[in-house]
């Protein structure tokens, strides 16, 4: 048992030092350089009394600023008011900034919301068949885009997009209130997100993304909102955020089924640090259930989870594929937490019945350590597939008070791994010191890879 702690905390060193387990991308995060250009929004006609809507404005002075884009980019300034728009696209090297008390509210009209085609790693709509509402701020390949402001506000108003979604009644996925696709170099801070109709922020298929100091909220009986969701991207920072949500606060994703395994982008290189999370019927930091293009290389620390139902989760199920591996979460203080730690096999539906029953997802190479919880009813629970166990789980240095509340402290069943100084002791599943020496074993061979992609230059 001591060889084996040993080399799991030489590991988690290694992971220090190396790169390996998100690269601490937050460590290379660019500066902000100042706009040599700026407009206010009212130069294009808005009205911000929180009535006129405001989006040929706003799509009027984008296309303006585009011209600025080879002389060094452009800022659009939202002086303090209320302006009410539908959908807006953004443009490379633009700053987008939100002064105090600049609210952009999202018209509740979804006539305003345009319709677009699914993306192509979950080949329709996640909610509905078909098509999606475009999201209130979206981006398309763009370079070099800050989203940012003196704590300015973004509303989705979403309450009718819940009430549409819990009365079946959407004839679209709902939108999001930022979603950039294949983009690099973005930068979203400083503002404080609310009432998302689903997710508050959403890079897909993007590279170098820093989220940091922002607030997200939504309330706790908002169906299915998400707060920050990556998504098959890469070298992305998220740090010293708050965010509440009905769902999930924070979802690593990487496509669905047959159409993300087709797609074969994964999410990775992944760095999570000082954030408070909270979720009402989710988890606080979820993996999954979309992972179908893989999720690997991942730091997540110095967390804050509380009030919530599940503290962290990976779920798939049989017909994903896909994998999520290298995976280290440390120093996490947990707090009022129906279950701490949660890893099913058997979560999760399909797009189609044109997926593959016999792609199955791997569970592999995760480390959990130095965590804490007061007041939790579930220490943990494993629930992995027959075919396809969860393997390579190294636990060292948990320690759970659970309430009195608590039906049992673990339960586990096709799962395998290792711990070391876990209080409630833990499954006999995970605690095979010979399943330790594999699961570091393998992750060391693995670090020289890792390291190599630790730079945060653009791609």
């Amino acid at each position: 048992m001591l060889v084996a702690l040993v080399l799991l905390l030489a590991l988690s060193n290694e992971v220090r030092v190396n790169g390996y387990g998100g690269s601490e991308q937050c460590e290379y995060s660019q500066e902000l350089a100042p706009r040599p250009h700026s407009v206010s929004i009212l130069e294009f006609g808005a009205v911000g009394d929180g009535k006129t809507l405001n989006t040929i404005a706003f799509q009027n002075a984008i296309f303006y600023l585009k011209s600025f884009a080879d002389k060094g980019g452009a800022q659009l300034y939202v002086p303090p008011g209320q302006w009410l728009t539908g959908s807006f696209n953004l443009t490379s090297h633009l700053t987008l900034f939100l002064e105090r008390g600049a609210v952009i509210i999202g018209s509740q009209d979804p006539f305003h919301w345009e319709v677009i085609d699914p993306l192509p790693s979950y080949g329709r709509g996640i909610e509905a068949p078909g098509g999606r509402y475009l999201s209130l701020i979206n981006g398309y390949m763009l370079n070099d885009v800050v989203i940012t402001g003196n704590n300015g506000t973004i509303d989705g108003v979403g309450s009718i997009w819940w009430q549409s979604f819990t009365s079946h009644s959407l004839n679209y996925s709902r939108p999001h209130l930022i979603e950039l696709v294949a983009s690099n170099s973005v930068v979203v801070s400083n503002i404080t997100f609310l009432n998302t109709p689903a997710y508050g922020i959403h890079p897909v298929y993007c590279s170098n993304v820093h989220i940091h100091n922002i607030s997200i909220s939504a309330p706790s009986e908002s169906p299915f909102t998400v707060g920050i969701v990556p998504d098959s991207s890469d070298k992305v920072c998220i740090e010293d955020c708050t965010i509440s949500m009905g769902f999930d606060a924070i979802a690593l994703k990487s496509g669905w089924d047959e159409y993300g395994i087709a797609y074969g982008r994964p999410t990775k290189n992944v760095h999570i640090r000082r954030v408070n999370l909270q979720s009402s019927s989710g988890s606080t930091l979820a993996f999954g259930s979309d992972m179908s293009g893989g999720i690997s290389n991942v730091l997540v620390e110095h967390v804050h989870l509380y009030n919530s139902k599940t503290g962290i989760v990976f779920r798939t199920t049989r017909g994903r594929g896909g994998y999520m591996k290298e995976i280290v979460i440390s120093d996490i203080e947990m707090e009022n937490i129906y279950r701490a730690i949660a890893a099913t096999g058997h979560c999760g539906s399909h797009p189609d019945d044109k997926f593959d029953p016999n792609a199955l997802p791997h569970l592999d190479q995760i480390i959990l350590k130095n965590m804490t919880g007061t007041n939790i009813t579930i220490a943990g629970t494993f629930s992995g597939l027959e075919e396809s166990p969860f393997t390579n789980i190294c636990l060292s240095n948990l320690n759970f008070s659970l309430n009195s509340m608590s039906p049992f402290t673990w339960e586990c069943s096709n799962v395998s791994g290792f711990s070391e100084s876990v209080v409630p002791k833990p499954c006999l599943d995970l605690e095979t010191p010979s399943v330790s020496y594999t699961a570091c074993s393998s992750m060391l061979s693995n670090r020289a890879k890792a390291t190599t992609q630790a730079s945060y230059s653009s791609a």
